[in-house]
């Protein structure tokens, strides 16, 4: 699992769609935590906990560390996996731009 930031703006996981985008300062927001403005640690976490689940339920030995992890977002694990699985199906089932040619 790897979560890379790019130009110090944006994160994204190899292992999941969503993404974190810094909006200034040590403020991102987060593909499936719509509305909300999270710091740069808590965004990481949010990423993580997306690239954990990854469309899969989580083992026995992952929901600990899940739980642990959603308590510094102020959700639940339950919560979290939710969320990401909500967001995940909007992301998968939005409209790609279409290109246009130009003649």
């Amino acid at each position: 699992m790897a979560i890379e930031v790019v130009s110090a703006s944006t994160m994204t996981s190899d292992l999941t769609q969503h993404i974190a985008r810094c909006v200034g300062g040590d403020r991102w927001v987060v593909s499936w935590l719509p509305g909300r403005t999270l710091s740069g640690q808590q965004a990481v976490t949010a990423m993580t906990i997306a690239s954990t689940v990854n469309g899969r339920t989580p083992t026995e030995a992952e929901w600990t560390m899940l739980d642990s992890m959603a308590l510094e977002l102020g959700l639940t694990a339950r919560e979290a996996l939710g969320m990401v699985a909500s967001e995940d199906r909007d992301i998968r089932q939005a409209p790609r731009p279409r290109r246009r040619m130009l003649e």
